[in-house]
C-alpha cells in the first residue's frame, strides 16, 4: 500500500524526528514504556494516555503563546 494517501504525512522536513521525541516524552510523563519502532503492543489505553498527553501539552503551548 502506497503512503501518498496518507493523511499523517509530515510536510515539515525534519518534524519525523521532532514529533517522534515529542512522543517519547509524552509517554514518559504518562508512565507508558515506550520504544523505537513498532508499539503494537501498547493497550489502546496506554495508546490513548500517549496521545492524550500529546494533545493537553499541544493546547497549553498554544493557550500560552495567547498571553
Amino acid at each position: 500500500m502506497s503512503n501518498s494517501n496518507n493523511s499523517n504525512r509530515l510536510v515539515v522536513p525534519g518534524a519525523r524526528e521532532a514529533m517522534d521525541k515529542f512522543k517519547m516524552e509524552a509517554a514518559n510523563e504518562v508512565g507508558v514504556n515506550l520504544k523505537q519502532g513498532y508499539n503494537g503492543d501498547l493497550t489502546s489505553r496506554q495508546a490513548g494516555s500517549v496521545g492524550g498527553q500529546m494533545v493537553k501539552k499541544m493546547i497549553e503551548a498554544y493557550e500560552n503563546g495567547l498571553k
